[in-house]
Protein backbone atom coordinates (compact mmCIF):
# COMPACT_ATOMS: atom_id res chain seq x y z
CA UNK A 1 0.00 0.00 0.00
CA UNK A 2 1.14 3.22 -0.95
CA UNK A 3 2.29 5.39 2.10
CA UNK A 4 0.24 8.53 2.42
CA UNK A 5 2.15 12.19 2.18
CA UNK A 6 2.06 14.57 4.85
CA UNK A 7 -0.76 16.76 2.92
CA UNK A 8 -2.72 13.51 2.91
CA UNK A 9 -2.57 12.84 6.69
CA UNK A 10 -3.16 16.33 7.39
CA UNK A 11 -6.18 15.91 5.39
CA UNK A 12 -7.76 12.93 6.59
CA UNK A 13 -7.13 14.45 10.03
CA UNK A 14 -9.55 17.00 9.52
CA UNK A 15 -12.44 14.64 8.59
CA UNK A 16 -13.82 13.01 11.63
CA UNK A 17 -14.23 9.22 11.04
CA UNK A 18 -18.00 7.73 10.51
CA UNK A 19 -19.23 11.40 10.57
CA UNK A 20 -21.78 12.09 8.39
CA UNK A 21 -21.64 15.69 7.18
CA UNK A 22 -23.94 18.49 6.20
CA UNK A 23 -24.13 19.49 2.53
CA UNK A 24 -22.85 22.54 3.85
CA UNK A 25 -20.78 21.44 6.48
CA UNK A 26 -19.00 18.69 3.46
CA UNK A 27 -18.52 21.61 0.87
CA UNK A 28 -16.58 23.98 3.71
CA UNK A 29 -14.81 21.01 4.48
CA UNK A 30 -13.58 19.87 0.98
CA UNK A 31 -11.82 23.86 0.60
CA UNK A 32 -10.21 22.78 3.60
CA UNK A 33 -8.59 19.27 2.51
CA UNK A 34 -7.75 20.68 -0.80
CA UNK A 35 -3.91 20.98 -1.41
CA UNK A 36 -3.20 21.14 -4.86
CA UNK A 37 -1.17 24.18 -6.41
CA UNK A 38 -3.81 24.32 -9.68
CA UNK A 39 -7.83 24.60 -9.21
CA UNK A 40 -9.14 21.21 -8.58
CA UNK A 41 -11.96 20.09 -9.66
CA UNK A 42 -14.82 19.09 -6.70
CA UNK A 43 -16.65 15.95 -8.06
CA UNK A 44 -19.71 14.28 -6.27
CA UNK A 45 -20.75 10.55 -6.30
CA UNK A 46 -24.03 9.68 -5.40
CA UNK A 47 -24.65 5.70 -5.35
CA UNK A 48 -28.25 5.18 -5.41
CA UNK A 49 -30.23 2.17 -4.94
CA UNK A 50 -30.98 0.96 -8.75
CA UNK A 51 -30.23 -1.91 -10.89
CA UNK A 52 -28.57 -0.05 -13.96
CA UNK A 53 -29.14 -3.67 -15.48
CA UNK A 54 -32.56 -3.09 -15.75
CA UNK A 55 -33.93 -0.47 -18.54
CA UNK A 56 -37.03 0.38 -16.75
CA UNK A 57 -34.29 1.58 -13.17
CA UNK A 58 -32.21 3.52 -15.70
CA UNK A 59 -31.43 7.03 -14.12
CA UNK A 60 -29.91 9.52 -16.28
CA UNK A 61 -30.86 12.92 -16.96
CA UNK A 62 -29.50 16.76 -17.77
CA UNK A 63 -28.74 19.50 -14.79
CA UNK A 64 -28.61 23.03 -15.36
CA UNK A 65 -25.57 23.57 -12.02
CA UNK A 66 -26.64 27.34 -11.18
CA UNK A 67 -22.94 28.73 -10.36
CA UNK A 68 -21.74 26.82 -14.18
CA UNK A 69 -18.83 24.02 -13.97
CA UNK A 70 -16.07 26.07 -13.21
CA UNK A 71 -14.71 25.14 -16.48
CA UNK A 72 -14.68 26.35 -20.11
CA UNK A 73 -16.90 23.55 -21.73
CA UNK A 74 -15.09 23.14 -25.16
CA UNK A 75 -18.49 22.53 -27.82
CA UNK A 76 -18.04 20.76 -31.17
CA UNK A 77 -21.61 21.56 -33.42
CA UNK A 78 -21.67 19.12 -36.11
CA UNK A 79 -24.10 20.88 -37.95
CA UNK A 80 -25.00 21.79 -41.69
CA UNK A 81 -24.14 25.16 -43.05
CA UNK A 82 -27.52 27.02 -42.79
CA UNK A 83 -26.87 26.13 -39.01
CA UNK A 84 -22.89 27.38 -38.61
CA UNK A 85 -23.48 31.24 -37.67
CA UNK A 86 -25.97 30.67 -35.38
CA UNK A 87 -23.62 28.27 -33.99
CA UNK A 88 -20.83 30.38 -33.83
CA UNK A 89 -22.65 33.81 -32.52
CA UNK A 90 -23.56 30.75 -29.12
CA UNK A 91 -20.04 30.54 -28.52
CA UNK A 92 -19.09 26.72 -30.02
CA UNK A 93 -15.42 26.21 -29.80
CA UNK A 94 -15.46 23.97 -33.50
CA UNK A 95 -18.37 24.26 -36.14
CA UNK A 96 -18.65 22.32 -39.13
CA UNK A 97 -19.37 18.77 -40.53
CA UNK A 98 -17.62 16.75 -42.38
CA UNK A 99 -14.00 17.95 -41.78
CA UNK A 100 -14.47 17.07 -38.17
CA UNK A 101 -16.54 14.23 -38.42
CA UNK A 102 -12.98 13.16 -40.63
CA UNK A 103 -10.77 14.37 -37.41
CA UNK A 104 -12.98 11.79 -35.06
CA UNK A 105 -12.47 8.76 -37.68
CA UNK A 106 -8.55 9.85 -37.09
CA UNK A 107 -8.90 9.93 -33.23
CA UNK A 108 -9.40 13.39 -32.74
CA UNK A 109 -11.89 14.15 -29.08
CA UNK A 110 -10.49 17.01 -27.94
CA UNK A 111 -14.00 18.33 -27.14
CA UNK A 112 -16.05 18.26 -24.12
CA UNK A 113 -19.57 18.07 -25.54
CA UNK A 114 -20.82 17.80 -29.24
CA UNK A 115 -24.46 19.06 -30.29
CA UNK A 116 -25.78 18.21 -33.58
CA UNK A 117 -29.07 18.67 -35.89
CA UNK A 118 -31.26 15.09 -36.25
CA UNK A 119 -30.55 15.23 -39.99
CA UNK A 120 -26.68 14.53 -38.85
CA UNK A 121 -27.13 11.74 -36.13
CA UNK A 122 -26.97 9.24 -39.19
CA UNK A 123 -23.46 10.20 -40.11
CA UNK A 124 -22.48 9.58 -36.08
CA UNK A 125 -23.73 6.30 -36.38
CA UNK A 126 -19.96 4.81 -37.37
CA UNK A 127 -18.32 7.06 -35.09
CA UNK A 128 -19.92 5.25 -32.01
CA UNK A 129 -17.12 3.14 -30.67
CA UNK A 130 -15.17 6.33 -30.74
CA UNK A 131 -17.68 8.56 -28.94
CA UNK A 132 -19.52 6.19 -27.13
CA UNK A 133 -16.87 4.93 -24.19
CA UNK A 134 -15.93 8.83 -24.44
CA UNK A 135 -19.46 10.18 -23.57
CA UNK A 136 -19.22 12.45 -26.43
CA UNK A 137 -22.59 10.59 -28.65
CA UNK A 138 -25.31 13.12 -28.64
CA UNK A 139 -28.47 12.29 -27.29
CA UNK A 140 -31.76 14.20 -27.82
CA UNK A 141 -32.42 13.24 -24.18
CA UNK A 142 -29.67 15.60 -22.75
CA UNK A 143 -30.78 18.03 -25.42
CA UNK A 144 -27.50 17.47 -27.72
CA UNK A 145 -29.74 16.92 -30.42
CA UNK A 146 -31.73 19.81 -31.99
CA UNK A 147 -32.69 22.12 -33.69
CA UNK A 148 -32.50 25.16 -31.49
CA UNK A 149 -28.31 24.98 -32.05
CA UNK A 150 -27.99 28.56 -30.28
CA UNK A 151 -29.84 27.26 -27.03
CA UNK A 152 -27.98 24.34 -26.57
CA UNK A 153 -24.71 25.54 -26.85
CA UNK A 154 -25.47 28.56 -24.62
CA UNK A 155 -27.13 26.29 -22.05
CA UNK A 156 -23.71 24.19 -22.30
CA UNK A 157 -21.29 27.34 -21.85
CA UNK A 158 -23.60 28.28 -18.88
CA UNK A 159 -23.12 25.12 -16.88
CA UNK A 160 -25.34 22.16 -18.44
CA UNK A 161 -23.86 19.25 -17.63
CA UNK A 162 -25.52 15.08 -18.45
CA UNK A 163 -25.52 12.48 -16.21
CA UNK A 164 -25.85 8.88 -16.02
CA UNK A 165 -26.09 6.18 -13.32
CA UNK A 166 -22.84 3.58 -14.11
CA UNK A 167 -22.80 0.07 -13.96
CA UNK A 168 -22.38 -0.06 -9.99
CA UNK A 169 -24.88 2.10 -9.22
CA UNK A 170 -22.99 5.36 -8.93
CA UNK A 171 -24.07 8.70 -10.49
CA UNK A 172 -20.12 10.78 -10.64
CA UNK A 173 -20.21 14.44 -11.80
CA UNK A 174 -17.78 17.30 -11.56
CA UNK A 175 -19.63 20.12 -9.77
CA UNK A 176 -17.49 22.98 -9.95
CA UNK A 177 -13.94 24.32 -8.73
CA UNK A 178 -12.12 24.24 -5.36
CA UNK A 179 -11.77 27.89 -5.57
CA UNK A 180 -16.07 28.46 -5.15
CA UNK A 181 -16.75 29.59 -2.22
CA UNK A 182 -18.38 26.57 0.04
CA UNK A 183 -21.97 28.16 -1.30
CA UNK A 184 -21.70 27.66 -4.50
CA UNK A 185 -20.46 23.86 -4.19
CA UNK A 186 -23.46 23.63 -2.20
CA UNK A 187 -25.81 24.90 -4.25
CA UNK A 188 -24.87 22.93 -7.25
CA UNK A 189 -24.40 20.07 -5.40
CA UNK A 190 -27.94 20.26 -3.89
CA UNK A 191 -29.47 21.05 -7.55
CA UNK A 192 -27.82 17.79 -8.86
CA UNK A 193 -29.06 15.71 -5.84
CA UNK A 194 -32.42 17.47 -5.94
CA UNK A 195 -32.95 16.34 -9.62
CA UNK A 196 -31.48 13.05 -9.15
CA UNK A 197 -34.44 12.68 -6.65
CA UNK A 198 -37.05 13.88 -9.52
CA UNK A 199 -35.84 10.96 -11.90
CA UNK A 200 -36.08 8.31 -9.15
CA UNK A 201 -37.50 5.05 -11.23
CA UNK A 202 -41.04 3.80 -10.06
CA UNK A 203 -39.11 0.07 -10.15
CA UNK A 204 -36.66 1.41 -7.33
CA UNK A 205 -37.39 -0.50 -4.79
CA UNK A 206 -35.79 -0.02 -0.96
CA UNK A 207 -33.61 3.04 -0.19
CA UNK A 208 -33.06 5.14 -3.21
CA UNK A 209 -30.33 7.75 -2.33
CA UNK A 210 -27.88 5.31 -0.20
CA UNK A 211 -24.87 7.01 0.15
CA UNK A 212 -23.49 10.79 -0.96
CA UNK A 213 -19.60 11.61 -1.13
CA UNK A 214 -17.87 15.16 -2.34
CA UNK A 215 -14.60 15.07 -2.66
CA UNK A 216 -11.85 17.33 -5.02
CA UNK A 217 -8.89 16.28 -7.27
CA UNK A 218 -6.79 13.85 -5.00
CA UNK A 219 -8.41 14.56 -1.70
CA UNK A 220 -10.52 12.30 0.59
CA UNK A 221 -14.02 12.49 0.26
CA UNK A 222 -16.15 13.57 2.86
CA UNK A 223 -19.41 11.74 3.61
CA UNK A 224 -22.41 13.71 3.43
CA UNK A 225 -25.68 12.33 5.11
CA UNK A 226 -28.30 11.38 2.24
CA UNK A 227 -31.22 12.10 4.59
CA UNK A 228 -30.33 15.53 4.66
CA UNK A 229 -30.81 15.70 0.95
Amino acid sequence: MARLTRKQKEALAKIEKGRLYSLDEASVLVKEITSTKFDASVDIAVKLGVDPRKANQMVRGVVSLPHGTGKDMKVLALVTPDKEAEAKEAGADYVGLDEYLDKIKNGWTDVDVIITMPSVMGKLGPLGRVLGPRGLMPNPKTGTVTMDIAKAVTEVKAGKIDFKVDKTGIVHAAIGKASFTADKIAGNANELIQTLLKLKPTAAKGTYVKSIHISSTMSPSVAIDPKVS
